[in-house]
This record gives structure tokens, C-alpha cells and sequence, in this order.
């Protein structure tokens, strides 16, 4: 894997518990309203909806494309970081 950055370290260093969805790697302002504005204000809510998905990065991809509009890196980032995430705390 490619080095990380300082965000995706942060976030995967402790539980998910009262993240803003900001916190996500690859979700900025502007991404983190658009997603607030379908309800997925938290990171655990975007959590969620990537253990329903089975961790399937494709199906992933189409939620946060079709969710807030998400380009490939800001995609592969969250992905990343609730993959690491979830492979250290669940």
C-alpha cells in the first residue's frame, strides 16, 4: 500500500464512536455537506452503509459517487481508511 496520509492515520488510530463524517479520509467540506444532506452526518453512519455493502469496494464506490459526488481518490481514500479501520477495531 501507498503511503498514507496524516487524516487517514488519524482516523484509523482510535474507535469511530462521535467522528463527523469530515473525519472520513477523502471527505472534505464539501463532500461531508452533501452526504449530512442525505443523512450520513457521522462516519459511523457511512460505516454502516460500507459493512452492508459486505465491503465491497465497487458497491462502495457507486454509494459515495451517487451520494456526494465523489471523484476516484477521494473513493479509494474512505475506502482505504474504513477498510484499515475496520480490519483494527471489528
Amino acid at each position: 500500500m501507498s503511503s498514507t496520509s496524516k487524516k487517514h492515520r488519524n482516523f484509523i488510530a482510535e474507535p469511530i464512536r462521535g467522528k463527523r463524517v469530515t473525519e472520513l479520509p477523502g471527505i472534505g467540506e464539501t463532500l461531508g455537506e452533501r452526504l449530512s444532506g442525505r443523512g450520513y452526518n457521522t462516519a459511523d453512519k457511512v460505516l454502516g452503509q460500507y459493512l452492508v455493502m459486505d465491503r465491497d469496494r465497487r458497491s462502495f464506490e457507486r454509494f459515495l459517487r451517487k451520494n456526494c459526488n465523489a471523484n476516484s481518490k477521494q473513493v479509494s481514500d474512505c475506502y482505504n481508511g474504513l477498510d484499515t479501520w475496520s480490519k483494527e477495531f471489528l
